[in-house]
């Protein structure tokens, strides 16, 4: 008996897609076991990079998110996927996949992992409340404008504080403010993107004391900490604990992942048929920008079955699979997924997923990302539980930064 063995986030919907998975691959290869091993975000970086689970051997295949990737390929941890595309290839690679994806695999002529689960950042939102009669005729007459998805960052707090309703146990919206080294590090991008700034200087400097990211930090604290159109618990919520507040029905519209859209037209969501999404507002005169990050498999160089490990990974890259997994609230990553008309048909969301994918833009990337992910952790962590000056804050973390002698790639 062969095992293969895979580390994975314990998320509930990749836990049950790569279950079954790898269940179906375990049919079709008679005498292979495939063994998950699920655990926390942090606990897989570490076990997968930090502790060498790739490098060494002791895993063969790992979900990892393209924050990592820089890193993982520059300790030696991945296996360079480009050798067995040419030896084996996948068919339909890369042209089956979304430009946005790409980017973020493939560094110079190496194939760092393949694609898994995509999910770019939009707005996600409330249609039936934007269509409600009510809501749309008290917008109408408060605001002066109609109820439609918000453009500009103004609009986004009016109307959330609109949308929020005591009588109705829901807030306008949410964030996922804890400080994990990856939502705040998103949202502070996105916030700062849509505002015209820049994460890093031409010679890969990151740079977080712009004026910028002094109106970015700026709406973020101000946003968060008012309760009046924010739910206070966002605080203490990562991405997915969030997305969760938002599919009970108690947020009416959030910035965050895809994947959340297509969740809700699940069976027996109290949201099906009443989520769509849209692009992320931004500044007057800033064009709309989205944010590629997303969940890949990656071969461990270390693996002594790469063989059986390559024949996991053409498994999980055939158009079935991809369309298979969506099912469990995964988004697949092909085209041909995206397309889908019966699936567009049961999920909407995804008439729209490839316009904004395609424009949607990645991190900085290089192996200090970690590090600079903890700078972004303390100016949130600052920002929302101090009243210190916002460019204080700002100005004292690019000094960290600065000192640490953090780079992008």
């Amino acid at each position: 008996m062969k095992t293969l063995r895979i580390a994975l986030r314990n998320y509930k919907d990749f836990e049950n897609a790569l279950g079954e998975e790898a269940r179906l691959f375990e049919a079709f290869h008679p005498g292979v076991h495939v063994e998950l091993s699920s655990m926390g975000i942090h606990e897989l970086h570490r076990t997968a990079l930090t502790d060498g689970g790739l490098r060494d051997g002791p895993f063969d295949l790992a979900l990892l998110v393209t924050d990592w990737l820089a890193e993982g390929m520059k300790s030696g941890a991945l296996e360079d996927l480009e050798t067995w595309q040419k030896r084996k290839p996948i068919p339909g690679w890369p042209e089956g996949w979304a430009r946005s994806l790409l980017q973020s695999v493939i560094f110079g002529d190496e194939l760092s992992s393949l694609p898994w689960h995509d999910g770019p950042n939009c707005l996600v939102y409330r249609s039936d409340l934007f269509a409600d009669p009510e809501l749309r005729a008290r917008h109408r007459a408060q605001l002066g404008r109609d109820l439609v998805p918000p453009k500009t960052w103004q609009e986004f707090e009016e109307t959330a504080r609109l949308l929020t309703s005591a009588t109705d146990h829901r807030y306008g919206t949410v964030f996922a403010a804890f400080p994990d080294g990856h939502n705040t590090v998103y949202d502070f991008a996105v916030q700062l993107w849509s505002r015209g700034g820049e994460l890093s200087e031409p010679d890969g400097t990151p740079r977080v004391d712009s004026s910028e990211a002094v109106r970015a930090l700026d709406f973020y604290r101000r946003v968060v900490r008012d309760s009046s159109l924010c739910d206070p618990r966002s605080l203490h919520l990562d991405s997915t604990q969030s997305g969760d507040v938002f599919l009970a029905g108690e947020v009416a519209m959030m910035v965050n992942w895809f994947g959340f859209a297509a969740r809700s037209e699940r069976e027996g969501s109290p949201l099906a048929g009443r989520v769509a999404i849209a692009p992320i507002p931004s500044e007057p005169g800033v064009d709309p920008v989205s944010l590629s990050v997303f969940w890949v498999m990656a071969m461990g160089a270390g693996s002594k079955q790469k063989e059986l490990a390559w024949e996991f990974l053409q498994f999980l890259a055939t158009p079935e699979r991809d369309l298979g997994i969506t099912k469990h609230g995964t988004v697949g990553a092909r085209l041909s997924t995206w397309r889908n008309k019966a699936l567009q048909a049961r999920i909407p969301a995804y008439v729209s997923i490839e316009a904004i994918s395609l424009g949607a833009r990645q991190l900085p990337a290089g192996p200090q990302m970690a590090e600079f992910a903890n700078v972004i952790d303390g100016i949130i962590t600052r920002a929302l539980a101090t009243q210190a000056a916002t460019f204080a804050i700002l100005e004292e973390a690019q000094h960290a930064i600065e000192s640490k002698g953090i780079r992008f790639r």
